[in-house]
Protein backbone atom coordinates (compact mmCIF):
# COMPACT_ATOMS: atom_id res chain seq x y z
CA UNK A 1 0.00 0.00 0.00
CA UNK A 2 1.27 3.53 -0.67
CA UNK A 3 2.50 5.84 2.08
CA UNK A 4 -0.59 7.31 3.77
CA UNK A 5 1.36 10.29 5.11
CA UNK A 6 1.68 11.42 8.70
CA UNK A 7 -0.64 10.23 11.45
CA UNK A 8 -1.59 12.71 14.17
CA UNK A 9 -3.38 11.55 17.34
CA UNK A 10 -4.75 13.76 20.11
CA UNK A 11 -6.76 12.19 22.93
CA UNK A 12 -8.79 13.94 25.59
CA UNK A 13 -10.20 12.31 28.71
CA UNK A 14 -13.94 11.84 28.70
CA UNK A 15 -15.84 9.85 31.31
CA UNK A 16 -14.06 6.53 31.88
CA UNK A 17 -11.94 6.77 28.76
CA UNK A 18 -10.89 9.02 25.92
CA UNK A 19 -12.07 10.57 22.71
CA UNK A 20 -9.24 10.69 20.20
CA UNK A 21 -9.04 12.84 17.11
CA UNK A 22 -6.90 11.29 14.41
CA UNK A 23 -5.79 12.80 11.13
CA UNK A 24 -4.03 10.85 8.42
CA UNK A 25 -2.21 12.37 5.49
CA UNK A 26 -1.09 15.74 4.31
CA UNK A 27 -3.37 18.75 4.69
CA UNK A 28 -4.63 18.71 1.10
CA UNK A 29 -5.72 15.05 1.21
CA UNK A 30 -6.25 14.48 4.92
CA UNK A 31 -8.80 12.16 6.50
CA UNK A 32 -10.19 12.78 9.99
CA UNK A 33 -11.39 10.19 12.46
CA UNK A 34 -13.02 10.28 15.90
CA UNK A 35 -12.08 7.24 17.95
CA UNK A 36 -13.29 6.34 21.43
CA UNK A 37 -11.39 4.15 23.86
CA UNK A 38 -12.26 3.07 27.40
CA UNK A 39 -9.73 2.62 30.20
CA UNK A 40 -10.57 -1.08 30.37
CA UNK A 41 -9.95 -1.52 26.63
CA UNK A 42 -6.61 0.28 26.92
CA UNK A 43 -5.58 -2.09 29.75
CA UNK A 44 -6.75 -5.14 27.78
CA UNK A 45 -5.29 -4.19 24.38
CA UNK A 46 -2.08 -2.57 25.60
CA UNK A 47 -1.14 -3.85 29.07
CA UNK A 48 1.44 -1.62 30.72
CA UNK A 49 0.78 1.32 28.37
CA UNK A 50 -0.79 4.34 30.05
CA UNK A 51 -0.97 6.66 27.05
CA UNK A 52 -4.00 6.03 24.83
CA UNK A 53 -2.33 7.93 21.98
CA UNK A 54 0.26 5.15 21.67
CA UNK A 55 -2.38 2.44 21.19
CA UNK A 56 -4.44 4.56 18.79
CA UNK A 57 -1.36 5.41 16.68
CA UNK A 58 -0.24 1.78 16.45
CA UNK A 59 -3.83 0.75 15.66
CA UNK A 60 -3.92 3.17 12.73
CA UNK A 61 -0.61 1.80 11.46
CA UNK A 62 -2.24 -1.65 11.60
CA UNK A 63 -5.31 -0.41 9.70
CA UNK A 64 -3.26 1.38 7.05
CA UNK A 65 -1.36 -1.83 6.31
CA UNK A 66 -4.70 -3.36 5.35
CA UNK A 67 -6.76 -0.61 3.75
CA UNK A 68 -6.47 2.91 2.33
CA UNK A 69 -7.09 5.77 4.74
CA UNK A 70 -10.27 6.68 2.86
CA UNK A 71 -11.76 3.29 3.83
CA UNK A 72 -11.26 3.77 7.57
CA UNK A 73 -14.48 4.67 9.38
CA UNK A 74 -14.71 8.31 10.43
CA UNK A 75 -16.17 7.46 13.88
CA UNK A 76 -15.67 4.24 15.80
CA UNK A 77 -14.73 2.65 19.11
CA UNK A 78 -11.20 1.27 18.87
CA UNK A 79 -12.15 -2.35 19.75
CA UNK A 80 -14.40 -2.42 16.64
CA UNK A 81 -11.25 -2.96 14.58
CA UNK A 82 -11.34 -6.57 15.80
CA UNK A 83 -14.73 -7.10 14.13
CA UNK A 84 -13.24 -6.30 10.73
CA UNK A 85 -9.77 -7.74 11.33
CA UNK A 86 -9.80 -10.75 13.69
CA UNK A 87 -5.99 -10.63 14.06
CA UNK A 88 -6.10 -7.09 15.54
CA UNK A 89 -5.81 -7.97 19.23
CA UNK A 90 -2.99 -10.46 18.64
CA UNK A 91 -1.18 -7.89 16.49
CA UNK A 92 -1.47 -5.25 19.24
CA UNK A 93 -0.17 -7.72 21.83
CA UNK A 94 2.85 -8.45 19.62
CA UNK A 95 3.55 -4.83 18.65
CA UNK A 96 3.10 -3.35 22.13
CA UNK A 97 4.72 -6.09 24.17
CA UNK A 98 6.78 -4.53 27.00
Amino acid sequence: MSDPGPISVECEAQGTGWVCHVTVGEESAQTSHRVTLSQSDLRRLAPGIDDPEVLVHVSFLFLLEREPRSSILTRFALPQIGYYFPDYEAAMAARLRP
